[in-house]
């Protein structure tokens, strides 16, 4: 599979920008969606960021790799240095590595991936 990476990239941006206003007006949202949504999205974020990088690999080889990096994510979030707690308390750094371990995370990660991953695959042309 060939990814148009302009397609990739407008889908990328289009989600991150989902992912703020999700958190902007989570109070649209019942209690159950706001602890899974940001998260979820965030985790599709990065499905469609290793989507636009890896453009020529497969949507499952790019599902694992997201994950991947999610998971490790959430597990560097057991690490409390404090140079690593001057990253997070800055507003990007909070947004990409969070601030503490949930596995709910892990939970709204592997829902975010398999719906991008899902999104991917109903919608690419079939070779």
């Amino acid at each position: 599979m060939k990814r148009n990476r302009l397609l990739y990239f407008l889908i990328f941006t289009f989600v991150i920008i989902c992912g703020l206003l999700s958190r902007k007006y989570s109070f649209i949202f019942p209690v159950i969606v706001n602890d899974y949504l940001g998260d979820s999205l965030w985790a599709a974020m990065v499905f469609f960021m290793f989507a636009f990088v890896f453009n020529k690999k497969s949507t499952i080889k790019v599902a694992f790799i997201a994950l991947a990096f999610s998971y490790c994510i959430e597990i560097s979030q057991l690490y409390h240095a404090p140079w690593i707690e001057s990253i997070r308390n800055t507003t990007l750094g909070g947004l990409v590595l969070g601030f503490g371990f949930l596995w709910s995370d892990i939970f709204a990660y592997t829902l975010g991936v398999s719906a991008a991953a899902l999104v991917e695959y109903f919608f690419s042309e079939k070779e």
